[in-house]
């Protein structure tokens, strides 16, 4: 990298920086933080434990996306600054350091950008995931199962918990059905982009002819709503199911008639939980599941409405991503068109670069 190069790199950066400071608005979030400093003084605060609690919540967010804010833009400025006094005193040795450190520099505020992008009503929240086998049997419930443990490998990468909620084990092998709640800082803003259709192709392990087979699985993702969010169901508008725990859950499930199923009759949403030995407990989940998931259908259909979609194209049919391993070996995402090669690492969790190439694509669609 030369003088010239460089240079065009401090002004993209630059660039970048700037715009992301017109949107994170620094100084509206120190005053917010003042202000819920101000609230904490106050002995009264502390009375409402639920207010109090969510308020914690968002100061630790604020303060969170503000820290990351100062340390990006400190770096710009520090690059910047320290540039223009190498070039005044021909010092090649503190250039070729700025350099080295131009890669991690660019990756900083690449960052910055994708936690500027996480910035949506419940993009902070924690995710409700469930996978569902399309046709297919054995292969589409291995490639649902394969699924289930990219995101589990992925969970783990970032410090965030998985709670299994409902696992239900293929006859051969995989699963047949599978929700889990993935909790950690913007879990819902990162996932949200797997909602869709998944598509493998490879040579089946279970073809003794060795042929190649294209194999489906749904991926569906809602934010795990918080209480303060009113969504009404009545007992009229559901029908619930109890039945055994079973499969090969091991520690994931139980064997007692414990386990709930919730139907939605309206939108013909099915939820069902069953990692708890307590009936009411499953149902309690169960529940907080389906409204995360009509609140869900409830943002796609605004999104929809004010993107002039019909309801046909939102559904089911979209293929998101295509997991190709022969003949040849590419995982490529319909959104962003980004097309990767390591689809080993990324089937091991490694799906953050194709996560962030969609967030980035659908900011400037």
């Amino acid at each position: 990298m030369d003088n010239y190069e460089y240079t065009e790199l401090l002004k993209s950066v630059k660039l970048k920086m700037d715009n992301i400071t017109d949107v994170v608005e620094p100084e509206k979030l120190q005053k917010r933080l003042s202000e819920i400093e101000a609230l904490e003084n106050n002995q009264e605060f502390w009375s409402d434990a639920t207010r109090a609690a969510k308020i914690q919540k968002e100061k630790t967010q604020l303060q969170r996306k503000l820290d990351k804010y100062s340390i990006a833009n400190d770096a710009v400025s520090d690059a910047l600054e320290l540039y223009e006094m190498a070039k005044e005193e021909n010092d090649e040795e503190s250039l070729q350091a700025l350099y080295d450190d131009a890669p991690a520099l660019e990756e900083q505020i690449r960052a910055m950008e994708i936690e500027v992008l996480l910035s949506g009503e419940s993009d902070a929240n924690n995710a409700i995931v469930s996978i569902h086998p399309g046709a297919g049997g054995t292969e589409s419930q291995d490639w649902a199962a394969m699924l289930l443990r990219m995101y589990k490998r992925w969970a783990e990468r970032r410090g965030f918990s998985v709670e299994i909620l409902d696992y239900q084990a293929g006859e051969e092998a995989g699963i047949k059905d599978v929700s889990f709640i993935v909790k950690g800082e913007n879990a819902y803003g990162y996932l949200k982009v797997e909602n869709g259709i998944h598509r493998l192709v490879r040579i089946s392990p279970f073809d003794s002819n060795a042929k190649r087979h294209t194999s489906f699985s749904s991926v569906m993702v809602s934010p795990e709503i918080d209480d303060d969010i009113d969504i009404v169901i009545e007992d009229k508008d559901i029908r619930i199911d109890t039945y055994r725990a079973s499969g090969a859950g091991g520690q994931h499930v139980n064997k007692t008639e414990s386990a709930i199923r919730i139907t939605h009759i309206e939108t013909g949403v099915v939820v069902q939980c069953q990692n708890d030995r307590s009936q009411h407990k499953n149902k309690a989940t169960a529940m907080k599941m389906l409204k995360s998931r009509l609140y869900e259908l409830e943002l796609e259909a605004q999104k929809a409405q004010k993107d002039g979609i019909t309801k046909s194209e939102i559904g089911w049919g979209h293929q998101i991503r295509s997991y190709v391993m022969q003949p040849y070996q590419q995982v490529k995402d319909t959104r962003s068109n980004e097309a990767l090669s390591n689809i080993s690492a990324i089937l091991d969790g490694d799906i953050d670069k194709m996560i962030e190439g969609v967030l980035i694509s659908m900011n400037r669609s």
